[in-house]
């Protein structure tokens, strides 16, 4: 059984501010999972950097409100969505709002 405690995971800052927490990831860990779960904030009016990666990800939102482009696709987010982004898709989030995100 593995079980993941986020005050237990290191934390990450990014190259664009973004901070995070990696809970599972299938190229890090002895997981058959196929896409990456991280804890991030995105600080407000910031831009994460765009990048892909090989595994799918999924993103929860918590708080804040912003735009998630996943290639030539941008749409509206909001606490309590949740979004898919394929592997190998060019993916970035800007946080507009008004509190700290992601």
């Amino acid at each position: 059984m593995l079980i993941q405690k986020l005050n237990d995971c290191e934390e990450i800052i990014a190259g664009d501010g973004t901070v995070l927490r990696e809970l599972l990831h299938p190229d890090k860990q002895d997981i058959n999972l196929r896409y990456s779960l991280a804890y991030a904030i995105l600080p407000v009016g910031k831009t994460s950097i765009p990048h892909s990666l090989k595994t799918s990800e999924v993103y929860y939102i918590i708080s804040g409100v912003g735009e998630m482009s996943i290639n030539s696709e941008v749409r509206r987010i909001e606490p309590g969505d949740t979004v898919y982004i394929p592997p190998n898709a060019i993916q970035f989030l800007h946080n507009y709002g008004n509190e700290l995100g992601c």
